[in-house]
């Protein structure tokens, strides 16, 4: 090819660069923004990861992966979830190539690029099984039709020991920043603060826990190293001499990005893990107690520099109520703070809202839950959640033992709610629920018809709100009324994308 044909072309190619560019950022003929136009268009690729799930040699776990239908997303694409390398300080190893080694999803141990879970199609979940104490993390991609609301679920059953019971965790997307309100170092708990680098360079973390006195002193806790593709659990009790029964871990990236849960583990009233909650806020909902718990314990934590005055109010199915002597929540600057609201749902339906007495102080907070009496109890976490928005979707889902809690904090809102085809069969089936403005809703029942295997549950807001969820899951084992829930914020599955055209006049100035 000529010299002069390759300018041509060089030109041509730059020339249409800077037009597409220039158009992005140019104003519209009316001087209006346009990106308040902006189209709500399908996510296209979607990063989740999941914690390694038990230290116990009789844990058995199940993955669930779901990605419901969206119309207008893209064609093509698929899903899948791999092991994480194993960071210093946790078990495994490399291969004879030096390639970071992890436990696939049927608990074969091999190189972490192998896929342990391939979803097939949109509308129907994959599952996958592992047992032990040696499966690793799992960093899963999706993109495509695949990618939108792609969602996780990590469910397992300790048959006895520290944190028997059920736990479960919706597998996150990686971020910069997470707090843990609820977690512990006192006699008899086993916490973890789970971290698990997804990308191509190393991730510097801090780790910084906060008691009822204030921040707690620790040597230990600033600076971990995350490698690339790796996943280190970190003991809370080896940052701390102090045990404290309720404390605020705060974890911060330094550079790159990371995923993590914590796994609060008690050695008789079993255990769960800790979602993070929201981000700060002056007013939070905490959705979805269960209505048998038998004791309900409030943490909360203000990182600013003022102290938080709340009330505290129970939105119950007839309407808010105020728990008696718990009407308000005094929360001082960088301490954490703990209120034992007891058997606060009364065998009903409820979530928990917080909103600001006076002037508004951003707090983050979580509900420890205890169900059963004596040496049957179970515990699970719920922590302050952001609302279901457009859509929002939790899996592994069972035809008993599923509760989805249905909360509208402000105004009356009617959603509707899918419940998708089995993972082995079934018929998806949706129904539409209105909930009345200061009420929670729980929905049972709402089955596909000849189900076989596990299902998923989507929630989409239709009108008012807005709408706050969370699922539970329940299963008894040996009179140990196992446990576990999982908050369903908004799924993200849509951007907001600013409309475009091109605008050659930028290139006369």
């Amino acid at each position: 090819m000529k010299r002069t044909t390759l300018s041509l072309i060089a030109g041509t190619t730059a020339l249409a660069a800077v037009t597409a560019f220039a158009a992005l950022d140019a104003p519209s003929a009316s001087g209006t923004d346009s990106a308040k136009a902006a189209a709500e268009l399908p996510v296209e690729r979607t990063s989740l990861l999941c914690p390694a799930p038990s230290t116990s040699d009789i844990a058995e776990t199940s993955y669930t992966s779901f990605t419901p239908v969206t119309e207008g997303a893209a064609s093509g694409g698929g899903a899948g979830l791999r092991a994480a390398a194993e960071a210093a300080g946790a078990t495994g190893g490399t291969t004879e190539d030096g390639s970071a080694k992890g436990t696939d999803a049927e608990g074969r141990t091999g190189k972490a690029d192998k896929p342990v879970l391939t979803p097939k199609a949109p509308g129907t979940p994959v599952t996958g099984d592992t047992s032990g104490s040696e499966a690793s993390a799992l960093i899963g991609t999706a993109d495509g039709r695949f990618a939108p609301g792609w969602t996780v679920q990590e469910t397992t059953e300790v048959a006895a020991g520290t944190g028997r019971g059920l736990q479960g965790v919706s597998c996150t997307a990686p971020d910069t920043e997470f707090w843990f309100p609820g977690a512990g170092t006192a006699a008899g708990r086993t916490d973890y603060v789970h971290l698990t680098n997804p990308d191509d360079s190393a991730a510097v973390v801090d780790v910084e826990l906060y008691g009822t006195d204030g921040a707690v002193k620790s040597p230990l806790g600033d600076g971990f190293t995350i490698p690339p593709h790796a996943s280190r659990p970190i003991l809370l009790s080896t940052l701390t001499d102090e045990r404290q029964t309720d404390l605020t871990v705060h974890v911060s990236v330094r550079s790159g990005r990371v995923g993590a849960a914590v796994q609060a583990l008690d050695d008789k009233a079993g255990g769960d893990w800790l979602a993070a909650s929201t981000d700060p806020a002056g007013a939070l909902v905490l959705p979805g107690i269960p209505k048998d718990a038998t004791d309900v314990r409030l943490i909360a934590f203000t990182p600013g520099d003022a102290d938080a005055d709340l009330k505290v109010r129970l939105a119950s199915p007839d309407g808010p109520i105020t728990p008696a002597g718990n009407e308000t929540l005094h929360v001082k600057a960088g301490m954490t703070t703990s209120a034992d609201l007891g058997d606060v749902t009364r065998g009903e339906a409820g979530s928990l809202l917080l909103t600001p007495t006076d002037r508004s102080v951003p707090v983050v907070a979580a509900l420890r839950v205890v169900r059963g009496k004596g040496t049957d109890q179970e515990t699970a976490y719920i922590p302050a959640t952001a609302p279901v928005g457009a859509r929002a979707t939790c899996a592994d889902n069972s035809g008993k033992g599923t509760t989805l809690s249905l909360t509208a904090p402000a105004a009356t809102a009617t959603v509707k709610v899918t419940a998708s085809a089995g993972s082995g069969g079934g018929t998806p089936v949706t129904k539409t629920y209105t909930v009345r403005s200061g009420t929670t809703q729980d929905v049972t029942g709402l089955v596909p018809p000849g189900l076989k295997g596990t299902y998923a549950l989507t929630v989409e807001t239709l009108t008012g709100g807005p709408v706050y969820a969370a699922r539970t899951l329940a299963a008894t084992e040996d009179g140990v009324p196992g446990f576990t829930v999982q908050t369903l914020p908004s799924d993200r599955g849509l951007v907001a994308v600013p409309n475009t055209a091109e605008d050659l006049s930028v290139l006369q100035k």
